[in-house]
């Protein structure tokens, strides 16, 4: 449903920005109230949405991307590079930063915006490089007491031959080690996709938030119905299966909420997006400052120590 009201909202988006050219013309005018009206009326379908319709809205390609959140909520940003090992992997972006007044270290995957962006940055999917930079600026974030912030949107990590003959999955797992028993806070938001261990590589944190459409699951609805049914055209039905919304994973206390999105998905009004992720990491931070290094790493430990406990606990009472 939501992807043909998308092409309609998006053709009627062209429309308006060709009439808004045409000045003191009352024909113009006319259509344009005509068509505002029109695209009022399909945001308002976008209210009650099916798990694929938000596995849609977290892959589009005009949502968001981690430069855009950056740009829209840090200041004085200063990129860093590299792990200091081997290579420069485009696929994590991120350095230090300011958020109103102090010092933070952000980063997140990288998709791009068009197809020579999406082959540049390899659609978001870190090879261990990616994950060694993030780290690299973790520590680096203890060492000088700055907050950890992350921005997760990936289809997964990079499964190819050379990742693997790199150490991606040793990658990973000191990832998830390492951020387990860092003494600073740590607060990760999914923005759109959030798939497999390359999501959760730069996932363990204090605090765990989702927009209201990102979804967020142990691989994609597609691969889940290759493995499942022999048969990835049943993405849809996966969808409902795998209990990957923001909505089911906060009943089961997976994360720590939910960032609200305008109808339509975050593309709609990025703004609106920027302002409730400003207040969220207000909150948080503030929160988080008034703990030890200490308390800091034990919190978020025990919060996945546990965790599989919970989830089992809330399954038995769903099937009792």
């Amino acid at each position: 449903m939501i992807r043909e009201i998308d092409e309609q909202i998006q053709n009627i988006d062209s429309e308006m920005e060709e009439l808004s050219a045409k000045t003191d013309d009352y024909a113009a005018d006319v259509r344009l109230k005509e068509l505002k009206s029109q695209r009022k009326k399909l945001l308002r379908q976008c209210e009650n949405l099916t798990p694929a319709d938000k596995v849609y809205l977290a892959k589009h390609k005009r949502r968001p991307k981690v430069d855009d959140y950056i740009n829209a909520l840090f200041d004085d940003f200063f990129i860093q590079r590299g792990d200091f090992l081997s290579k420069e992997d485009k696929s994590i972006y991120g350095g230090i930063a300011m958020f109103h007044g102090l010092p933070v270290t952000v980063f997140g995957h990288r998709k791009g915006r068009n197809i020579n962006e999406n082959m540049e940055y390899n659609f978001g999917m870190p090879e261990p490089e990616g994950y060694r930079k993030a780290l690299r600026m973790m520590k680096q974030a203890e060492k000088f007491g700055r907050p950890v912030i992350t921005f997760i949107d990936t289809p997964g990590a990079y499964p190819g031959l050379e990742a693997e003959e790199h150490g991606q999955a040793n990658a990973i797992a000191r990832n998830l080690a390492e951020m387990s028993a860092l003494k600073v806070p740590i607060i990760a938001i999914v923005t759109g996709e959030g798939n497999s261990g390359g999501a959760l590589a730069i996932g363990v944190a204090n605090s765990v938030f989702m927009l209201e459409h990102a979804v967020y699951s142990v691989l994609s609805p597609e691969g889940f119905a290759s493995i499942l049914w022999k048969d990835s055209s049943r993405s849809a039905e996966a969808c409902d299966l795998m209990k990957l919304t923001a909505q089911d994973l906060r009943s089961h206390n997976v994360i720590d909420g939910i960032i609200r999105e305008p109808l339509g998905g975050a593309h709609q009004n990025p703004h609106k997006v920027y302002r409730e992720i400003d207040a969220l990491l207000t909150l948080e931070l503030a929160k988080y400052r008034r703990m030890t290094p200490a308390e800091l790493a034990k919190q978020r430990y025990d919060k996945f120590r546990y965790m599989d406990a919970a989830i089992i606990e809330a399954a038995r009472k769903e099937n009792a």
